[in-house]
């Protein structure tokens, strides 16, 4: 039998992924089943006893079906690889891999799932191998200044074009800069992606055609908090790739957290603390590691082992500054218009500017950036960033 394809992995994953998702559909009917049939704090007839039992049969009849069907389907696929390789990858494709992989990429990773996203540096949604010939080959006129795009939660590399408008691709010509795109599992904890990255720019400036002569990185939303986290973790492990690093530019970047998390964390409360709605609080959990990572803008390791990911603590982060020896750059959005004074408070509908310019009730957690470093931009959201012609314009003065 010829060798599995790409796509015939990502089908067997949907398959194992939609037996989990069946099965864990299932617990939480028959949760909730429970609640209706033995209501909380009242004693259990041995007719409503009678009545769980039965129910009990079919629910684990149910898990059974799934787990034999799921294997089942897996088999079948080997047989019809050939018909699966013609399936071809779309942007569409690449879209919704990623917002999967936002939302349950820990989870994919955890399980091994093929459609897991693996960290890599891309060119026009393409991948690059990280040695001299590779780049070479992708980049026939590669110079020393590299241009690092960084996306968001849920995001992928090809989303940095939005209404036909890229930044990178756009900045790159005009200020000669090489432009490469990282794309990655947004699911996965940040610090975990942050090492990750930081291990992979040390091996991308070693194995560059030429000598390096610096590098500029623009990160949207979370891959701000990742470039940030690859920062610390360059430091802690003595890598130099830093040391070419000149410029940094972030974009919507929650760097104290989004409320929009903390508002999910509210109501994983209030489920959990309701007998008839807490089955419904293993629905809120479903999100990734990456996801309640946002919450306060966790960086490191510290941050979240040892506590739980749905507890209600407050913000433990460890603080950490900016570095000194790096320009530093924060654009915020506002949906709401510069004469309506309650649009700040909810920002670019997901990050708050304060969150966004590094601002903080606490001044010793503030990050400091320079007023002339920083840009409001009105009547834009979260995506909008990627779009807009005005920030685009002050990217190319802060960025030259």
């Amino acid at each position: 039998m010829s060798k599995k394809t790409k796509t015939d992995s990502e089908l067997q994953g949907l398959t194992h992924l939609i037996v989990d998702a069946t099965i864990g559909v299932t617990d939480l009917v028959e949760e909730i089943h429970k609640q209706v049939v033995h209501p909380p704090f009242l004693p259990s007839t041995s007719i409503q006893k009678l009545i769980s039992k039965i129910a009990g049969f079919t629910f684990n009849n149910i898990r059974w079906s799934t787990k034999l069907i799921g294997n089942s389907i897996s088999k079948i696929l080997e047989y019809v690889t050939p018909a699966i390789s013609n399936i071809k990858s779309s942007d569409k494709k690449e879209v919704l891999l990623s917002v999967l992989n936002g939302v349950i990429g820990d989870y994919l990773e955890e399980k091994e799932n093929p459609l897991k996203i693996e960290m890599q540096f891309r060119f026009q949604s393409k991948a690059i191998e990280i040695n001299a010939e590779s780049l070479k080959e992708t980049y026939p006129k590669i110079n020393g200044k590299i241009l690092l795009m960084i996306h968001g939660s849920c995001m992928s590399d090809i989303q940095w074009t939005r209404k036909n408008h890229n930044h990178g691709e756009i900045l790159s010509e005009e200020l000669e800069k090489t432009p490469i795109y990282l794309n990655y599992n947004s699911g996965k904890h940040i610090s975990i992606n942050g090492k990750d990255l930081n291990k992979n720019i040390q091996k991308l400036v070693e194995n560059w055609p030429v000598p390096v002569e610096e590098i500029v990185i623009i990160a949207h939303s979370m891959g701000g908090l990742l470039t940030r986290s690859a920062l610390y973790y360059a430091d802690q492990n003595q890598n130099n790739w830093t040391k070419h690093l000149k410029k940094v530019a972030f974009l919507g970047t929650p760097h104290h957290g989004s409320h929009i998390e903390r508002i999910g964390n509210y109501v994983d409360l209030i489920l959990e603390s309701v007998p008839y709605l807490k089955p419904f609080a293993r629905l809120g959990k479903i999100r990734s590691a990456g996801v309640t990572d946002l919450r306060y803008g966790n960086l490191v390791d510290e941050d979240w082992q040892n506590n739980g990911r749905f507890e209600r603590k407050g913000d433990q982060r460890q603080h950490i500054q900016l570095a000194k020896n790096i320009d530093f750059y924060a654009v915020a959005a506002i949906i709401g218009k510069e004469t309506a004074g309650s649009a700040k408070i909810l920002g670019d509908s997901l990050v708050d500017v304060k969150s966004a310019l590094g601002q903080h009730k606490k001044t010793e957690k503030n990050l400091d950036f320079k007023l002339e470093n920083t840009l409001i931009v009105y009547e834009n959201n979260h995506l909008d960033l990627l779009s807009n012609l005005e920030i685009t314009e002050k990217l190319k003065i802060w960025l030259v």
